[in-house]
């Protein structure tokens, strides 16, 4: 009957999504860890009984300080917390590339720092990464750097530089 076919696929997608949300909580405290040079970074189902119509919360501890709510931490614990979200989903389920539109931001020359050197570490194993940004910390980590420019009114002119390594 329909009721036994439903029942089966919301056991296949709890199973599923169960696996998959053990893989991206393990990755998110060892990555949450590097970032912040130690603490805990913890995700938690709001409601083991259902789920799949469950939230998630997310716990950070940095180093020093309690255990609180993403929501209490400075703008730049924020972003770090949640890259290390990203890129946890990312370790769990690669693709070919990842793209990030200023995801430093908020984020200052230590912390950017610590960002490019998470992001170009062994242990994320990223293929090819496209970041746009206008800090130079996270510019000077690049292996190739793309720019446009404006030398006249309205026409966009590409710059790159690829760096020797």
């Amino acid at each position: 009957s329909l009721e036994i076919m439903i029942s089966e696929i919301d056991q296949i997608a709890t199973e599923r999504f169960r696996k998959t949300f053990n893989q991206v909580k393990t990755y998110f405290n060892d990555i949450f860890k590097k970032m912040f040079s130690g603490g805990e970074g913890r995700l938690i189902i709001e409601c083991e009984e259902d789920i799949l119509n469950s939230g998630i919360n997310i716990i950070a501890r940095p180093p020093g300080k309690k255990r609180q709510n993403i929501e209490l931490l400075s703008s730049g614990e924020k972003a770090l917390t949640a890259i290390a979200l990203l890129l946890a989903l990312w370790k769990a389920n690669p693709s070919p590339f990842c793209f990030f539109d200023e995801i430093d931001t908020s984020l200052d020359d230590v912390n950017a720092e610590k960002l490019t050197h998470i992001l170009k570490g062994e242990d994320l194993n990223l293929p090819q990464l496209i970041l746009i940004t206008h800090q130079k910390t996270t510019m000077e980590a690049a292996d190739t750097l793309y720019g446009i420019t404006m030398e006249e009114s309205g026409i966009s002119k590409l710059v790159s530089v690829k760096f020797e390594k």
